[in-house]
């Protein structure tokens, strides 16, 4: 019955080639009817299930219409409340598309590999800019409140994983994301941006050019729904995703609760190097606790940093590994 509730969607849609770099002559994606399934799953929770249950159920069944007959099958008639909330979802999601929102569910072709591989994987996301089915980059990560020597050296490791030919990383706040972007930018590289708002939104506003630039020339990435304001617990959710996006996160300058706290955490948890720098690890404990652990880096001085990310990008045996996990994602 799941499957007759959204057959008014057309059949799964492709990307010409050019569209998506690294996907070949074209890329299968998800059609609408499976973009609303999911939707309605997400919003409707059947059984109590949150995101991350959710997410692993549709993995498991192969897409968000298989898992929903699984946890709720249907019987002969939808009830008319049921059917109100069909529609409900089939006109945001065809809005959505009307309005050139691309939506990616876990299932798509074009969802980041490296992404899928964490416990913390969000169901969806929306992009605005050029996807690529391998994306090698790095997270520049750090305080709000950055120092004059920090945001040098942010510039500065940014603008070096430009020459290295990889993706420069961050999440578009204020301090060291926007020093980290816009020296990516100014050296010709590609950002990759990751919110912790929806897609339609910018935050901090004075970064709207930003948020446009980054699109316009790398990726931009939201794993909330489009109109979705900044929370507190958004910013945590985007940290897991930026860590699981990169081959490696550094981080500049932070403080002993800041966000990039909790990335580099969840960073070693995924399995990706951490490079701490002596502005982190002489001002908080958090830093000095983190050293010892696997694959935690500590560097003192920007071309100790760019050493550290030169060797995690050139090593060959590193690298085979990354592209092979995000072309297996």
């Amino acid at each position: 019955m799941i499957e007759r509730m959204f057959e008014m969607f057309p059949a799964p849609q492709t990307i010409p080639r050019g569209e998506a770099a690294g996907y070949g002559e074209s890329v299968r994606t998800s059609s609408l009817e499976e973009q609303a399934a999911l939707v309605d799953l997400l919003r409707r929770r059947p059984n109590g299930l949150n995101w991350i249950e959710l997410t692993a159920e549709i993995l498991f069944h192969g897409g968000a219409i298989a898992a929903a007959a699984h946890l709720e099958p249907e019987g002969l008639f939808v009830p008319l409340d049921r059917q109100a909330e069909l529609d409900r979802v089939r006109e945001d999601v065809e809005t959505w598309a009307k309005d050139g929102l691309r939506l990616i569910t876990i299932t798509d072709d074009r969802y980041p590999g490296s992404v899928r591989d964490i416990h913390q994987a969000p169901p969806f996301l929306f992009a605005d800019g050029e996807l690529r089915g391998v994306d090698v980059g790095v997270s520049v990560v750090g305080s709000r409140a950055i120092s004059p020597k920090g945001r040098r050296m942010a510039a500065s490791v940014a603008g070096a994983i430009t020459e290295l030919g990889a993706s420069v990383i961050s999440g578009l706040a204020k301090g060291v994301d926007t020093a980290a972007h816009l020296a990516a930018l100014e050296a010709g590289g590609r950002p990759v941006g990751l919110i912790a708002t929806g897609i339609r939104k910018t935050y901090p506003a004075e970064n709207r050019d930003l948020h446009r630039q980054v699109a316009e020339r790398g990726l931009l990435l939201s794993q909330f729904w489009p109109d979705a304001p900044p929370q507190k617990h958004n910013f945590l959710m985007r940290n897991a995703t930026m860590s699981g996006y990169g081959v490696a996160t550094v981080v500049i300058e932070a403080g002993e609760h800041s966000g990039a706290r909790a990335q580099a955490r969840m960073a070693v948890e995924h399995g990706r190097p951490v490079i701490l720098t002596d502005l982190v690890v002489d001002n908080t404990e958090w830093a000095k606790k983190l050293i010892g652990a696997p694959g935690v880096f500590v560097a003192s001085s920007v071309d100790e940093v760019i050493s550290v990310v030169r060797d995690l990008i050139e090593q060959p045996s590193r690298v085979n590994g990354v592209l092979e996990a995000l072309a297996a994602g």
